[in-house]
């Protein structure tokens, strides 16, 4: 009587005395992944490994996390250029004072990276 794999369609390959179910997961991208990605893989692989888990035997774990970084890097593209704007960080300020443009621009980018990863990082749900 044959197992339900076989029934599915699966089938085996003997080795030795055992017989090894023939499964491959679907080609991974190519790409490697930015900053975002890998922190999204390290929080899912400490915190909830079986999400990890569930992405990796589905074959939707580096579509997830490069979805993750696409959207981190927009994310934070859009809320630096607004606060910048809010916050009078200007092109002008950049000619006068570069100093000063740094380091305010440091501290846009430190707080945007901070919503950015708190909202799609380090959250069961991000964006599966």
């Amino acid at each position: 009587m044959p197992s339900l794999f076989e029934r599915m369609g699966g089938t085996y390959r003997r080795e030795g005395d055992y017989f090894i179910p023939n499964i491959e997961l679907p080609d991974a991208g190519t790409a490697p992944l930015g900053k975002y990605g890998r922190m999204r893989r390290r929080y899912l692989q400490e915190y909830h490994p079986g999400l990890y888990a569930r992405l990796t035997a589905s074959g939707k774990l580096y579509e997830h996390l490069t979805e993750i970084d696409q959207t981190c890097h927009e994310r934070m593209e859009r809320i630096c250029t607004a606060m910048a704007a809010r916050e009078s960080v200007t092109e002008a300020l950049k000619a006068d004072n570069q100093m000063e443009w740094v380091r305010r621009m440091n501290n846009i980018r430190s707080r945007a990276e901070e919503i950015v990863t708190t909202e799609l990082i380090y959250t069961e749900e991000g964006s599966v």
